[in-house]
């Protein structure tokens, strides 16, 4: 078939394709002036079936340039017959299916988009912003369905953000229903769309954040409180997904956050108040009155974004200075108070344990976060038992998302980084409690290597109270001169954390080699122990008396002797590679299982 051949086939469609659909708006036209409502509202179903018939032939033939430019043609009738004018009753019944249908078309090429944009502009100002907000709500909730959710939602957003503007009356009321519907929908898609897609989506969200502060400047009292806390919530939710869906590098996203930031400054929220004493759901809790709950799940990311705010702080020069706030006297201010310090770290948590972040925002958290626990900062443990004790599973769940960083992050130096942390806030927990937290983070962890990581730091406690304890005896006048350590470590609690490594509650031996380190870290705790008892003639942990010797060497360590024998047994007769590291694995486990089982035995004699 000839060039001009095809190029006189596409004329024909086209002009067929707009002939067809101008003749079925005219017929909406003349239904409508006759006042057939019925009759009219089955012309605009017409109308949109026909134009997804032209959306299904451009999807389904996506190399096609006709199908696209048919798709184009008539999109652009739409927009002329909607921008000249037609009688309010055509408008009002076409503004209910036109903005979803056009926002769809969007999905097949960019060029669509201002067309799209362009029509819902026309029905703002022919229905009106109130009837368009739900009509534009109502298009939103219609993303779900899209195979390119991205693309569409961008019309109805830019719909949205000049619809707020131009509300008259009941502007926080009508904000307040519009906001969970925008936030959920930007959730959805920013956690199943590709970055690529997303930049635009964001920029409108921006848009609308933009309009909401500009109508909390012509607001007063009471409504403006409402609205800029409302506007506070939106902010800090959009800080968080466009923080874990734009890549940490992209200029755009850096604009973004710059934009969020001089917005969420505006609503009053200073670093300081967003890492200690914001509370979401309080601040939900006054803007949905009685019904907090059903909207929760809009703000889910709220405390992420909080934390977030902060940390592009501490990056960012640029967006510290727009926000006016001194990052220095902040984390003087956090090291220097405790209470402070403990809500700061449950806050920025967050940032630890959001899975979609990337690992340049966590690292800059793990920085922050040893700028105010490591070295020398303010601790006072003589303060209430109850007040601190509040602050204790919120730094549990910190604790467990640091652990989170020390296992997965790829960079040597942040794990390093993340384990000083790690200690920095055992270190800021009163020692009553210490033992407690570490015990919880030892049989809540699944790692080998992590727990022979905290039944390290349990033995090294241990050490620190001994020596302590020596040095009080050493300037005081003791008759026997034995020490007395701190019993919070030194306790029979130890043992039973000794016993969960090396008689696991389900039973039997552990799974060699796959839980050597925290074996080997186990048997040097109990060693440990064991030794430091017999030599200060102490017995705080219960480990010298018969009945505990008997125990740990019939059902510890004999059942893991015998299979650490047949393992490396077995492993000898081996030559490949990975008998030779399980043999290398299993020997200095094995010297030191070897020396306890002697301790033991050397303690029974002496009993007998």
């Amino acid at each position: 078939m000839s060039v001009s051949v095809e190029r006189e086939i596409a004329s024909f469609r086209d002009s067929e394709t707009r002939n067809n659909l101008r003749r079925i708006l005219q017929s909406c036209s003349k239904l409508a002036e006759a006042g057939d409502f019925h009759e009219s509202e089955n012309t605009v179903s017409e109308v949109v079936k026909f134009l997804d018939s032209l959306l299904d032939a451009a999807v389904s033939d996506p190399d096609s340039e006709n199908a696209e430019n048919v798709a184009f043609e008539a999109i652009s009738e739409i927009h002329r017959y909607v921008c000249s004018s037609p009688d309010q009753e055509v408008a009002d019944a076409l503004s209910f299916e036109l903005p979803k249908v056009v926002s769809k078309f969007v999905g097949i090429s960019s060029k669509f988009l201002d067309l799209a944009i362009s029509i819902i502009d026309q029905f703002i100002v022919k229905c009106g912003p109130r009837d368009m907000l739900s009509i534009l709500c109502n298009t939103l909730g219609h993303s779900s369905k899209m195979t390119k959710a991205a693309s569409y939602i961008v019309p109805p957003l830019s719909g949205l953000s000049k619809v707020f503007i131009s509300i008259q009356r009941r502007q926080f009321e009508q904000a307040k229903e519009a906001v969970p519907i925008i936030l959920n929908v930007l959730k959805a898609v920013s956690l199943e769309s590709e970055e690529a897609e997303l930049e635009d989506v964001f920029d409108r969200a921006v848009e609308i954040a933009n309009s909401i502060y500009e109508v909390c400047n012509k607001l007063e009292r009471d409504a403006k409180e409402k609205l800029r806390a409302l506007l506070g919530l939106y902010v800090l939710q959009c800080m968080a997904l466009v923080s874990a869906s734009i890549s940490y590098k992209a200029s755009s996203c850096h604009s973004l956050v710059l934009q969020l930031s001089q917005i969420s400054s505006y609503c009053g929220l200073s670093y300081l108040s967003l890492v200690t004493t914001y509370d979401v759901e309080i601040v939900a809790g006054s803007i949905f009155v009685g019904d907090k709950d059903h909207y929760m799940s809009c703000l889910s990311h709220v405390k992420h974004g909080a934390a977030l705010s902060v940390i592009w702080g501490h990056v960012s020069e640029e967006v510290a200075h727009t926000t006016k706030e001194d990052l220095i006297a902040i984390k003087d201010e956090l090291r220097n108070n405790q209470t402070k310090r403990w809500q700061a770290i449950g806050t920025l948590k967050h940032v630890l344990s959001f899975v979609n972040l990337p690992w340049e925002l966590k690292k800059h958290a793990i920085d922050f976060l040893l700028c105010i626990t490591d070295g020398d900062v303010s601790r006072n443990y003589n303060v209430e038992h109850s007040e601190w004790s509040s602050y204790m599973p919120s730094l549990f769940s910190a604790l467990q998302a640091v652990k989170m960083v020390i296992m997965y992050a790829p960079d040597p130096e942040l794990r390093k980084k993340s384990f000083a942390v790690l200690k920095g806030v055992l270190a800021d927990i009163p020692i009553s409690q210490r033992f407690d937290i570490l015990k919880a983070l030892i049989t809540n962890s699944d790692s080998s290597s992590m727990i022979a990581i905290f039944i390290d730091l349990v033995r090294k406690e241990m050490h620190t109270a001994i020596c302590s304890s020596r040095s009080i005896v050493k300037d005081a006048s003791q008759i026997d001169n034995k020490a007395f350590p701190d019993t919070s470590f030194w306790n029979p609690s130890v043992l039973e954390l000794v016993e969960l490594v090396l008689r696991p509650p389900q039973g039997g031996p552990p799974s060699l080699p796959e839980q050597s380190d925290a074996v080997l870290s186990a048997l040097n705790l109990y060693r440990f122990v064991l030794m430091t008892e017999s030599a200060e003639k102490t017995n705080y942990t219960g480990v010298l008396s018969k009945n505990s010797l008997l125990k740990a060497y019939n059902e510890w360590l004999l059942p893991l002797r015998a299979l650490v024998t047949g393992i490396m047994a077995e492993s000898k007769n081996d030559y490949d590679e990975l008998a030779g590291d399980t043999v290398c694995t299993l020997n200095p486990l094995e010297l030191v299982l070897y020396r306890c089982v002697e301790l033991i035995e050397e303690k029974l004699k002496q009993s007998t």
